[in-house]
């Protein structure tokens, strides 16, 4: 059994105690956990023990056994938070990520974890040397709790990111394939220089970081990686662009839809401002309605430097859902 951890003005709960944590052994309650979250959020995530699995298999400076706490009420766990870091840009980030079952929640119980997560994040830059150094989490726009939580302890807004989707009968604007270029089924051979035209691509996007072998490799074992869905544009032997589509069947079923994803869009410098982006994704849309899809979706941040929020909305995709970004600098003396 995980040892007692004391947690600092946490509220006074009959039966309140905090742990680190246990291993798989942990995966069951937490996708319990995350379950009600969904419900009460309105947020529409796949969690099952095979994905969290995945998720810890994958991670990046982070230590589960030393980075995460968990709150249990009489042995019952009712939340859990999980820390790391990671650069962007300038600056080292200290990222934290809780969640509190809905029946626990505005006690306190998120204030005192997020301080105990805050502190722990110190103790790990003290031993960084970067030349920013901020605190960073993130919540939904339904996320009512997260959003005052993270208000209260000084964190600012600083991105917001959208999900965007579009009804199947909305009209779809003529966008021909630019002249010279060629969309071509992804072959396995193609996977690897796939990849790097995305990651060139990346460069200019918000928060870029370049990716890592672990990066490339987790990515083509993801659940929904499925290049045989993939529009891949080609000028000779050279990625042009890219929609990277897929297809959440477990998500789809869960939530009674039928969605496919354009997701992932991108376009190497040399072929901008031709049209590409547009066409790719046109004939994503197309793809999908054959398929008997009745909407599509995607993701974007809203300050992309391209304007691709514009040419979405052009397309006939529509705001779904907010998620923002807040960052707090981070003082190492502690508080």
């Amino acid at each position: 059994m995980s040892a007692l951890i004391p947690v600092r003005d946490a509220p006074a709960l009959p039966g309140l105690t905090f742990r680190r944590f246990r291993g798989p052994a942990d995966y069951p309650a937490m996708v319990a956990l995350l379950d009600a979250c969904n419900v009460a959020d309105h947020l529409d995530y796949i969690n099952t023990v095979e994905e969290i699995a995945f998720v810890f298999a994958h991670l990046t400076n982070c230590d589960p056994a030393r980075e995460m706490l968990f709150a249990e009420v009489n042995g019952e766990a009712i939340a859990f938070s999980r820390v790391w870091w990671a650069d962007e840009d300038a600056a080292r980030l200290y990222i934290s990520l809780g969640f509190i079952r809905p029946d626990w929640r505005r006690k306190g119980l998120g204030a005192a974890m997020l301080r105990y997560d805050e502190n722990h994040l110190r103790e790990i830059a003290r031993e960084h040397t970067a030349p920013e150094k901020n605190f960073r989490a993130w919540a939904s726009d339904q996320e009512y709790g997260a959003l005052a939580l993270f208000a209260q302890a000084g964190y600012t807004p600083v991105r917001h990111y959208v999900v965007m989707t579009r009804a199947m009968d909305a009209p779809l604007p003529n966008a021909p394939m630019p002249e010279g270029l060629q969309v071509r089924p992804a072959q396995a051979e193609h996977i690897r220089a796939i990849w790097d035209a995305q990651q060139e691509a990346r460069r200019d996007h918000w928060g870029y970081r370049p990716a890592t072998e672990q990066d490339f490799q987790r990515w083509r074992s993801e659940r929904l990686f499925a290049p045989e869905l993939w529009q891949v544009a080609w000028d000779g032997d050279q990625v042009a662009g890219m929609v990277l589509n897929r297809v959440d069947r477990e998500q789809n079923a869960q939530y009674h839809r039928k969605r496919g994803y354009t997701q992932d869009i991108f376009v190497r410098r040399p072929w901008r401002r031709r049209g590409l982006a547009r066409a790719l994704l046109t004939s994503s849309i197309e793809m999908f309605r054959q398929m008997g899809m009745t909407e599509t979706a995607l993701g974007v941040d809203t300050q992309n430097s391209h304007g691709a929020l514009n040419l979405y909305a052009s397309v006939g995709y529509r705001e779904y859902k907010r998620h923002t970004f807040f960052n707090k600098p981070m003082k190492l003396e502690t508080q």
